[in-house]
């Protein structure tokens, strides 16, 4: 992998290292998640528009296991090593971490990030983290989906071709 792609992809420790030095420069931290399986244009709008809430955006990314956890016994289509290569060469990313369990709630509370952001899919009260967030004083947000896109609709698509 690019070390200008590699760069931007930390193991635990370091993103804490990387993102309290973040925060003693000033800059406000906007976290996110998600599995990120099949990139698609639904992806890069939500992560422009992530990054657009604050100076650096750091992105969880479901390992390979949970995601099978989650979206069943044939995904993930990509592994979390070319998932997590893919979306560090957008430039609205910042830095990746990959997290193994079910939520990314350990994450967020080790990180405390200053936004946090998922779809619009979701209730800001039910966002996981939304707690941990807002009791640092922190701002929860959804964004919308750009329509017409998802990776379910993908994997359907190439099934029937």
């Amino acid at each position: 992998m690019h070390k200008q792609l590699a760069i931007k992809i930390k193991d635990w420790n370091q993103a804490e290292h990387t993102v309290e030095q973040w925060k003693a420069e000033g800059n406000s931290i906007v976290f996110t998640n998600g599995c990120f399986d099949i990139l698609h244009p639904g992806h890069v709008d939500y992560l422009f528009g992530a990054k657009s809430l604050g100076d650096k955006l750091v992105i969880g990314l479901n390992s390979d296991s949970s995601v099978s956890d989650l979206k069943g016994p044939n995904r993930p289509i990509q592994d979390e090593g070319a998932r997590a290569a893919i979306i560090a060469a957008l430039g609205c990313t910042d830095l990746i971490v990959i997290f193994n369990e079910e939520t990314p709630l350990e994450l967020i509370t080790l990180l405390k990030p200053d936004v946090l952001v998922k779809g619009g899919d979701y209730k800001v009260e039910e966002i996981v983290g939304y707690q941990i967030v807002k009791g640092n004083g922190g701002k929860v947000s959804t964004l919308d989906f750009l329509p017409g896109y998802s990776t379910s609709a993908i994997e359907k698509k190439i099934k029937s071709a």
